[in-house]
């Protein structure tokens, strides 16, 4: 039985902008995904579900799922007319938008694969396989979420360039709260590149704002500056409220995890639904404003970066 696993991941800077190429920095989190892989009789493949999810998303994500693990599987060459396989997912990380479930799932079941046949595929590859698996999701994916679900840490990614690492003092508590929305993030991004090309000259000086706001939050982070990085997050929220990809549910978890304490918060991954992110240095912080957000009825993930 061949066993993978893929991180879940909190974009913290630039989401939509780093489809044009904008960096963007993003973090893995202390939550999984795993996938299993094991032959069985017959021809094609079988999959069974376990995860822990928000209400309607497998449903409404199975057309693509059953996508996604066709193109994972011709990406990592494996016959399911010869070699029919179980898939089995798992782990503690909620199948939700905005935390890389997709993509968690993605790297999860590559790596398994290589496992069970034997394939000793590298990082790099795993990386390429699930990026093939996440197309299905996103349509045109930036690679942002698979690359954090691969490799982890705190990352400093930029669209077809090589990774970088961000190494901060010590790891940072954060709170992620999720709306209950399942978010379509290939309409998400549609949207945006639709209401880019109507507008140019307005969304030309978001994109610009938005390029220059990532550069200050890596020398913020560099220098272990949590208030001004959280300033920074609470001004990335509001290009992105410029951008339409904000929602009544997202704005109103940022205002009570703003209210509560927190340095800052924002949407976080495609928007229209999903997480937003906290950051909540410490733990009594992040006690506190994961509580207020409970109380309203939110489901919460207490979780650091770095």
């Amino acid at each position: 039985m061949g066993f993978g696993r893929g991180y879940g991941k909190v974009i913290l800077f630039g989401e939509h902008f780093v489809v044009y190429g904008i960096p963007s920095i993003v973090s893995a989190i202390d939550k999984s995904t795993t996938a299993t892989v094991e032959r069985v009789a017959g021809r094609g493949w079988v999959l069974e579900d376990r995860r822990p999810a928000t209400p309607g998303y497998k449903e409404e994500k199975l057309e693509q799922q059953r996508d996604s693990i066709e193109r994972v599987l011709r990406a990592a060459g494996i016959d399911t007319e010869r070699n029919q396989i179980r898939i089995t997912l798992a782990g503690d990380l909620v199948a939700a938008s905005g935390i890389g479930a997709s993509a968690a799932s993605c790297v999860a079941l590559a790596r398994a694969l290589s496992d069970e046949f034997g394939l000793g595929f590298s990082d790099e590859r795993i990386n390429e396989i699930a990026f093939e698996g996440e197309r299905a999701y996103h349509g045109n994916p930036s690679g942002v979420d698979n690359t954090a679900a691969t490799y982890g840490g705190l990352l400093w990614f930029v669209r077809g360039k090589p990774i970088g690492r961000i190494s901060i003092r010590h790891p940072v508590e954060i709170v992620m709260a999720n709306t209950g929305l399942v978010a379509n993030t290939e309409a998400a991004v549609a949207g945006v590149r639709e209401r880019k090309e109507r507008h140019p000259e307005r969304y030309g000086r978001i994109f610009k704002e938005a390029e220059a706001l990532v550069h200050a939050a890596k020398e913020a982070l560099l220098k272990f500056d949590l208030k001004e990085v959280g300033r920074l997050m609470n001004e990335n929220h509001r290009l992105l409220q410029e951008i339409e990809v904000s929602c009544r549910e997202l704005d109103e978890l940022v205002g009570i995890a703003m209210e509560s304490g927190a340095y800052g918060a924002k949407l976080t991954g495609g928007g229209l639904g999903g997480n937003i992110v906290a950051l909540t240095p410490g733990a009594d912080l992040q006690e506190r404003v994961a509580r207020a957000i409970e109380r309203e009825g939110y489901e919460v993930l207490r979780t650091r970066i770095g």
